[in-house]
């Protein structure tokens, strides 16, 4: 299986349904990457701009870390989960 490569141009969705043990790490530097239950739209790197994250290496390696030492769980909405 191949890693998952994070970087400035993956979305915050994908990233948050794949593996949403990130949601905690986009809070910490400041992304709110859950808003009313649903993931934030656009890309890391955008965010990154829009709520001035002040070391976005960091956040970036904090991800792709907690991403590396787990397993994919990737979400679906209720009703796909029955068909």
């Amino acid at each position: 299986m191949d890693t998952f490569k994070i970087t400035r141009d993956t979305t915050i969705e994908e990233v948050v349904l794949k593996f949403p043990q990130t949601v905690e790490i986009f809070f910490r530097h400041g992304i709110p990457a859950i808003s009313c239950g649903s993931p934030l739209w656009g890309t890391i790197g955008e965010n990154i701009d829009r709520y001035h994250v002040k070391d976005p290496e960091k956040l970036i390696e904090e991800l792709q870390n907690a991403i590396a030492s787990s397993s994919t769980v990737i979400l679906t909405h209720p009703k796909e989960a029955h068909t």
